[in-house]
Order: C-alpha cells, then sequence, then structure tokens
C-alpha cells in the first residue's frame, strides 16, 4: 500500500514538472514572438524618416501631414505592451497611410524612384509585420489555452503563469483589412 501511494505522489510530480516545462516553453515561444514583432516595429520604424524626407522634398507645404507621421511614430516607438503598442501602430498606419497618398497628389513625388523603393520596403516590412503578428497571436492563443487547461489552471496561476494579451490591430484597422482593395489604372 505504501508503494501504491508512493508511486502516485511521484507520478503526480513527475507530471507537475512535465507540465510546469511545457508552460515555461508556450511562455518563452509567446516572448519570442513579441521581440519578433518588435524587430519588424523597428523596420518600419526606421524607415518612416525616410520616407518623410523624401514627401518633404516635393510636398514641403504639407507640414501638418508630416508632422503628424513623426508624431505617431514617436508615439509608437514609446508604447510598451501588445495592447498600447496595437493603439500606437493603428494610429502610425493612418498616418503613413495619409504621406503615402500624397503620392497621388504629387506626380514628381510618385515619379521619384527613392520615393517608389520606400513603399516597396515600407510594403515588404507591412508584410512580415502581418506575419509576425499573426505568430504572436498564435502562440498566445496555444499559451492562454494550456494554462486554462485542466489539470494546469489548477496551479498555473499560482506559479505565475497568466493570461497574456493578443496584439489586435483594432476594429478600424480590422474593416480596412477585411474590405478588398480597390486598383485603379
Amino acid at each position: 500500500m505504501g508503494w501504491a501511494i508512493l508511486g502516485i505522489l511521484a507520478a503526480l510530480v513527475v507530471y507537475a514538472i512535465y507540465t510546469y516545462n511545457g508552460l515555461v516553453g508556450l511562455r518563452q515561444r509567446v516572448n519570442q514572438a513579441f521581440a519578433d514583432i518588435d524587430v519588424q516595429l523597428k523596420q518600419r520604424h526606421d524607415l518612416i524618416p525616410n520616407l518623410v524626407e523624401t514627401v518633404k522634398g516635393y510636398a514641403s507645404h504639407e507640414k501638418s501631414t508630416l508632422d503628424a507621421v513623426i508624431a505617431a511614430r514617436n508615439a509608437a516607438q514609446g508604447a510598451h505592451g501588445p495592447s498600447a503598442q496595437a493603439a500606437a501602430e493603428q494610429q502610425l498606419s493612418g498616418a503613413v497611410g495619409r504621406l503615402m497618398a500624397l503620392g497621388e497628389a504629387y506626380p514628381d513625388l510618385k515619379a521619384s524612384a527613392n520615393f517608389q523603393q520606400l513603399q516597396v520596403d515600407l510594403g515588404n516590412v507591412e508584410d512580415k509585420l502581418a506575419a509576425a503578428r499573426r505568430f504572436f497571436n498564435n502562440a498566445v492563443s496555444e499559451f492562454n489555452a494550456s494554462i486554462q487547461a485542466f489539470p494546469a489552471v489548477l496551479f498555473a496561476a499560482g506559479m505565475g503563469f497568466t493570461q497574456r494579451e493578443f496584439f489586435d490591430v483594432g476594429p478600424e484597422t480590422r474593416g480596412q483589412i477585411e474590405v478588398a482593395p480597390t486598383v485603379k489604372f
């Protein structure tokens, strides 16, 4: 009888260690995925001053648009945590969109090789950023599901495992994503 109880306790300890290590691995995956988003955001933030300078050369009297982009970039760089960063990045996307729209109003700017290359570079970074967000949200989903599943739910909170926030683009941006873009020639 004593050996059976000892065996059951040993099995429970082994299972607890296995579960704990699995949760640690998932938490690290979430942290790594968030770091990937930070890398893409830094690349995006580094491109924006070049874009602003290029536009400034062709449309210097659009000062309010240029100032709005710089202010949004600075706010995005200062944001911390998924929800704050998502909100700041949403504002930055809107400001950059208005800046890119200036290309339509200024044919010389639109024809500039530098402006065109910056548009391509920004598009590539946006694609990588979208992929990094999807990977992060998937990692968060797996992590949150794991700490809510039985029996981990019994001790996960006690060991410091708490739910993580998704990187949500917000309802305004989500609406823009869900609508197919219009192409005009």
